[in-house]
């Protein structure tokens, strides 16, 4: 009766009954994993945001594919003051991020072609990937002191059914930012292969390093049919008010046939409300007040995880360019499967595993900088406590 694409295993795992023994019997525990940001504690100018939703022309109705113009000139001035100069004609608007991938996949695929999703990488691309009848080629990162991009992975995944290699810069959860020569490489294989390139850059404005080799955005890549996405889930932290978008740019002929194909799929849909694209501007002049708090945040965390991983035997921060995560490596005198069970169930500290983002090895866990400082710290030492008791 029901679609095979939607046939998923709903059995769940054992963190999430443990988790929700802890919650039902009442037992407190301290999560290192809350990556909402509406309820990690932050500063928002509320009557700002939210005032602006009251402005009467949010009463009409004037629906287009790509999204109101003053909408798209609004990103484009955001692109603007990061450097980037965009033509707004080449934005277009949807209700998120997801969703972009969504049309993009519809854009560029017929069923079971297949795209290149990287390992690790995050776990929504399988489901994307399932509803929209494509399928999903694995390429590799490896780690040598810092993130990149396995060549002979990917070119081994490539075959004449691939159409798009996703990148996430900085990558979710390892943090990493392209290097120019990787994108160059990239470019180079997209050309010869005739395959495009979907970029996801919603965590780009969370950047720890600057200069040297880092790609910071591929808006302005025009070597291969590119697809840059974003959107103010992260940029301004208002996952709930869905507004995302992309940016195409490329060969010229394929980028005019791509935006004459996308608008029948966004105008099919016109799925990005009113009230939210004539807010988006002055959310804009937002940016700065809510990512200074988001910030020092990221910047605080990061350096009580440094602070208290020195010299604690058999742990370690993998380094990271940007992002709201960081991976830490454990002993593997445990599985991550053990590790994380032990924490949530003896020290009530409850944290991501490596496999839950195909880490390709482990132990690996996963916590989020928007965590309260309080509760990483507190929630840090308990596991290094108990990893130290377990190494004597």
């Amino acid at each position: 009766m029901f679609s095979q694409r939607t046939h998923w295993a709903s059995t769940p795992n054992n963190l999430s009954l443990l988790t929700e023994k802890l919650q039902t019997n009442k037992i407190p525990f301290l999560d290192l994993t809350e990556s909402n940001p509406t309820r990690c504690r932050l500063d928002y100018p509320q009557s700002k945001i939210l005032s602006v939703l009251k402005d009467s022309k949010n009463i009409f109705y004037e629906p287009s594919a790509f999204g109101k113009k003053e909408s798209r000139e609004a990103v484009a001035r955001y692109y603007a003051q990061k450097g980037f100069q965009v033509d707004p004609a080449r934005v277009f608007l949807t209700a998120s991020t997801s969703e972009s991938y969504s049309f993009l996949f519809r854009l560029l695929t017929e069923p079971k072609d297949n795209i290149l999703i990287s390992q690790p990488s995050y776990p929504l691309f399988d489901f994307l990937a399932q509803l929209n009848d494509v399928r999903i080629r694995p390429y590799s990162l490896i780690y040598k002191d810092h993130w990149s991009v396995d060549f002979e992975s990917l070119e081994k995944s490539i075959d004449e059914s691939t159409k798009a290699i996703v990148l996430v810069n900085p990558h979710n959860p390892t943090g990493s930012f392209i290097k120019r020569r990787e994108l160059e490489a990239l470019n180079k294989i997209c050309q010869a292969k005739k395959i495009a390139l979907i970029c996801d850059e919603v965590f780009s404005d969370y950047c720890f390093v600057e200069g040297g080799e880092i790609v910071k955005s591929l808006v302005d890549n025009n070597q291969a049919l590119t697809f840059v996405l974003s959107g103010i889930s992260k940029i301004l932290a208002l996952p709930q008010m869905k507004l995302g978008w992309g940016v195409i740019n490329g060969p010229q002929d394929l980028v005019k046939e791509a935006l004459s194909r996308l608008e029948i799929i966004l105008d099919t849909y016109l799925s990005v409300n009113t009230p939210v694209q004539n807010a988006l501007s002055k959310w804009f002049s937002l940016r700065p007040v809510i990512q200074k708090d988001i910030g020092g945040r990221l910047a605080g965390n990061r350096q009580t995880i440094k602070r208290l991983l020195s010299g604690a035997e058999g742990c370690r921060y993998l380094h990271s360019e940007g992002g709201w995560y960081a991976v830490l490596s454990l002993p593997d005198i445990l599985s991550e499967e053990e590790w994380i069970l032990e924490f949530l169930e003896k020290d009530h500290v409850l944290v991501h595993p490596g496999y839950f983002f195909d880490f390709q090895e482990e132990p690996y866990i996963v916590i989020s900088l928007l965590t309260f400082p309080k509760t990483l710290e507190d929630g840090l030492k308990k596991i290094l406590k108990r990893v130290q008791s377990r190494l004597q």
